[in-house]
């Protein structure tokens, strides 16, 4: 079999990755072994392959491979989410493509063009983790609102609502103006923003007399219901129970007292509008004071807006600004930032809004996942810094709001029958739906007309939380044996963004259903940022093609500059640069197997030096292995690929191939070669987690193999005992030869020159090293002497002195000449350092660390002009 000149990632990835799938080797079934388990943060049904995705799933399959070379049932399930919002949005934008508005449809019609869309576009991320190598069970494939998903997320919700877990209450609630939809708490980004304090004067009702207050939001005092003042503030004492005039509504409202006004801040006087902020609300209650809603759905102004009826809330601002001022209302503005509530899916400043919402009580439900993670230690975070923020989510978690205004997504299984609050129930069909609305109303006459769905659906998050579960159908068949053998789960991979959102709440019900643990451990990646520390986003431009990086690289070079500077938790600082790093080290691999391949057998005795190099890469490799096996013990993957990056590089193809490569033309002893062979099938083995078609590639080529016998599903090597005094030996050895290699560069003595070399042993180093020595030094003839050797170039690896003759190989006079000129340079330089030294106030005034390097200046320069003495006395 011919082998290629130059390795093409292109048609081998393709070839491979269709043979792993041809094979099965990805698909798992409950067996006899340990199993090894991961489930994928399942990413957006809309999603299309990013580089966070790319660092994520990456290290996956690291994970993945791994383990099932070390002969575990490792199982990945891949899947995707419906993403309620981010998908909604994208149908809604369709459908106005085509002239539908969405409040036009039923329920119905829009799930219709909701699920072609998604049929059209939805999975392309997971076909696109095929082209980076991800070794998923693709037969296992979930979407969280597959028939089976949806059921287990009704179970849920029923359970927890029989428990008396989730309630319905009318709160204040973010609102996101844009998806209409209400939002939780952890779903609001609050960013700091420059806007303005609007200085408003309010006219007392039968009075010359005005109050003014301070406010950013001019347009909700169509919603006024009150003014509040401190009853400590003497300034206003005159005003209590007088009333004050909304300007331009003329409505006339009270002046109450409460000791939640902040004298100090604006005027010390506080508008009331309960319907739009949280905490006027509470002022509203405690006062009782009337609730007045000035906004539509989508953030317009409804008709308590006056002439303003219709117009988005932010022209209002500025319109009505104009307005208060031209009627001499506004009196002042002034430059203010402050924190804007936005909504992490649509970005749109979210508005607070009064409504009646779905809610799960999380107080109780939290207390073993606290446990877990802070006191048990039973799942661990990687890295453990997140444990302060798991702590700080955790111990002063809200109860959850689980309901969304949308129709994508599973509907709220709750069925109301009459007016009243509590006139519902809640069941898996309508058929049990009317049983319980008879017996909890009496009227044995209702039928299934006189049922009402919830028109919302359940918050996304609220069917991923049991994703480790469901996809095992371990929610609707608790005791399957998928579900018994693949959960817990080992590792989850993810970002540290969802740390609350969805691993916090994944290990609250994993507890509450199964109680138990849904993984081990949890390994969070960081951003990946650009070579300016920007996060990577489309607007900036700075978010390269992930496809088009693994056309220009191949996946395995892209994966390995992916991993090469990704420690976990940190963020990744992204450079094309570390892709063609991987991709030169690919080549580099491909090149050396060339050369072993190239190579003639031969059936003759094994060379002295060929034996030892053998020897000591093999003690080289097990001592990696044990560094790389800590790595991965400890989540520092990177480490592990720099680890075997450094050994296959600068070991295997630097070291040993240039130890055991036979003389020009000449064969290779075949004992040599087999063990070199084996060699590289071990080196293969460790890097195949990273690069896993290069890997492939090369172990076909190497021997005719079956199905069985493909790398993907070899035995990792095993940890053996090793002889370090070899290593020890060796790492002189290299030193030495270095040392040679650097004279030969110097004096341009040409490789194919042989020359003698003789050796002052102060250091009783072993001689086990002499035969690789001689070989890669190109040396006649070795040998030991008591004395120095005049008249030679020479050099020392620790106590010991080296000697090369001069004889003809150089030019003694010249080389005399050159030493001297450059003993002299570093007498001068060092008297001028040692006046700066002798100088006492520069080294008082100097930076500690000044000094410290003009010191060490002043030691290299003493060793220097040692050494060139020494050099000058050999040759004269």
């Amino acid at each position: 079999m011919s082998i290629p000149s130059k390795y093409d990632a292109s048609t081998v990835e393709n070839k491979w990755y269709d043979y792993w799938m041809t094979h099965k080797y990805f698909h798992s079934t409950p067996d006899s072994r340990e199993p090894y388990t991961i489930v994928i943060p399942p990413p957006n049904v809309t999603g299309i392959l990013h580089m966070g995705h790319m660092l994520n799933n990456t290290i996956q399959d690291v994970l993945v491979r791994r383990a099932r070379l070390q002969g575990k049932n490792a199982c990945w399930v891949p899947g995707t989410d419906h993403a309620s919002i981010a998908t909604e949005a994208k149908v809604v934008a369709k459908l106005k493509e085509k002239g539908i508005d969405k409040n036009d449809l039923t329920r119905a019609e829009f799930m219709e063009h909701a699920w072609e869309w998604t049929e059209e576009y939805g999975g392309v991320i997971l076909e696109q983790l095929k082209k980076l190598g991800c070794s998923c069970d693709w037969d296992r494939t979930k979407f969280t609102m597959d028939d089976d998903m949806s059921e287990s997320v009704i179970k849920v919700f029923i359970d927890l609502f029989n428990k008396g877990l989730i309630y319905r209450g009318f709160r204040m609630v973010n609102w996101d103006p844009q998806a209409q939809t209400t939002l939780s708490d952890e779903e609001v980004i609050y960013e700091e923003r420059q806007g303005n304090l609007y200085y408003l004067n309010y006219n007392i009702q039968d009075s010359d007399e005005v109050i003014t207050i301070a406010t950013t939001r001019p347009e909700t005092i169509l919603g006024d219901a009150a003014i509040c003042i401190n009853p400590n503030d003497e300034r206003y004492t005159h005003l209590k129970g007088k009333k004050a005039i909304v300007p331009l509504n003329d409505r006339v409202i009270p002046i109450i007292e409460d000791e939640y006004v902040d004298i100090e801040f604006g005027t010390g006087c506080l508008k009331v509008t309960p319907a739009h902020d949280i905490n006027d609300k509470a002022l509203g209650e405690k006062h009782q004071l009337e609730v007045i809603d000035i906004f539509n759905a989508n953030a317009t102004l409804n008709s308590f807006g006056l002439h303003y009826e219709g117009k988005d809330r932010f022209v209002v601002r500025k319109e009505i600004a104009k307005e208060l001022e031209s009627k001499g209302f506004l009196i002042k503005t002034e430059q203010h930032t402050h924190k804007v509530g936005t909504s992490e899916r649509t970005k749109e400043v979210i508005e607070p809004r009064l409504s009646d919402q779905w809610f799960l009580k999380m107080e109780t439900l939290a207390k073993p996942a606290i446990k877990a993670v802070l006191e048990d230690k039973t799942i661990n975070l990687f890295p453990k810094k997140f444990e302060n923020t798991y702590r700080h989510w955790m111990e002063n978690i809200r109860d959850w709001n689980i309901s969304r205004q949308l129709f994508w997504g599973q509907q709220i299984p709750a069925y109301f029958y009459g007016d009243g609050k509590d006139d519902f129930v809640v069941a898996e069909t309508i058929e049990k739906a009317l049983e319980l609305a008879k017996d909890k109303s009496g009227n044995t006459q209702l039928g299934l007309e006189s049922l009402r769905q919830d028109s919302d659906v359940l918050d996304t998050w609220f069917s991923s939380w049991l994703w480790p579960m469901s996809v095992f159908d371990g929610i609707r068949n608790p005791e399957n044996e998928d579900i018994k053998y693949y959960y817990p789960t080992n590792d989850l991979v993810t970002g540290p963004d969802i740390l609350f959102f969805w691993v916090a709440r994944m290990i609250v019900a994993g507890h509450e259903y199964k109680d138990q643990k849904p993984f081990n451990n949890v390994y969070f990646t960081g951003l990946v940022r650009d070579k300016q520390r920007r996060k990577m986003s489309k607007s900036l431009g700075n978010s390269p093609d992930a496809l088009k990086l693994i056309e220009n690289f191949g996946a395995d070079g892209v994966r390995v500059g992916l991993l090469l500077s990704s420690a976990a938790g940190n963020d990744l600082m992204f450079d094309e640069a570390l892709c063609q790093q991987g991709k030169a080290f690919g080549n580099k691999i491909w090149n050396a197997f060339r050369l072993i391949e190239g190579w003639e057998v031969a059936e003759i005795e094994q060379p002295e030096y060929a034996a030892i190099a053998v020897e000591w890469y093999q003690a080289k490799f097990q001592k990696t292995l044990v560094e790389i096996e800590d790595h991965f013990s400890k989540y520092r993957l990177s480490d592990a690929l720099m680890t075997t990056y450094k050994l296959i590089w600068d070991d295997f193809c630097s070291w040993l191939l240039e130890m055991v490569k036979p003389a020009y033309e000449a064969p290779i002893d075949k004992k040599t070669y087999e063990a070199v062979v084996a060699i590289l099938e071990s080196n293969l083995k460790i890097l195949h987690p990273f690069m896993p078609f290069l890997t492939e590639e090369i172990w076909q080529y190497l021997e005719e193999r079956t199905p069985e016998q493909a790398l993907i599903v070899a035995s990792w090597p095993e940890l053996k005992p090793y002889d370090s005094t070899i290593l020890e030996g060796f790492e002189f050895a290299s030193d030495v030869v270095s040392g040679i290699r650097t004279i030969r560069k110097e004096k341009n003595i040409a490789f194919k020159n042989t020359i003698e070399f003789l050796v002052l042993n102060n250091e009783s180093q072993t001689k086990g090293f002499d035969a690789i020595i001689s070989k890669l030094g190109n040396i006649s003839n070795l040998s030991y002497t008591t004395e120095t050797v005049e008249n030679a170039l020479s050099f020392r690896v620790k106590s010991n002195e080296y000697f090369i003759p001069a004889n003809d190989t150089i030019d003694v006079a010249a080389e005399i000449l050159k030493l001297e000129e450059e003993l002299k340079y570093t007498e001068g330089f060092l008297k001028s350092v040692q006046k700066k030294l002798s100088n006492e106030r520069f080294v008082s005034g100097a930076p500690e660390q000044v000094v410290a390097s003009e010191k060490k200046k002043e030691a290299d320069a003493v060793a220097k002009i040692e050494t060139l003495k020494a050099s000058l006395n050999n040759l004269k």
